[in-house]
């Protein structure tokens, strides 16, 4: 279990590294509008974020 929650982390550290490596504008751009949300919409997407990592873990075990 452990291995597998380490790839994981592994896995998403790859991802969330991607869109600054190849296009940081891009990646400002999005850090900019993302500060300008509101507390309750960055905590519905970070709960949709939630539910949807957790239902595709449990589709995938």
């Amino acid at each position: 279990m452990s291995e597998a929650l380490l790839g994981a982390l592994a896995l998403m550290l790859v991802v969330e590294g991607l869109l600054p490596t190849l296009n940081p504008q891009l990646w400002r751009r999005l850090f900019e509008q993302a500060l300008r949300l509101s507390d309750g919409q960055i905590r519905f997407m970070g709960m949709a974020s939630v539910l949807a990592g957790l239902a595709l873990w449990h589709l995938l075990t």
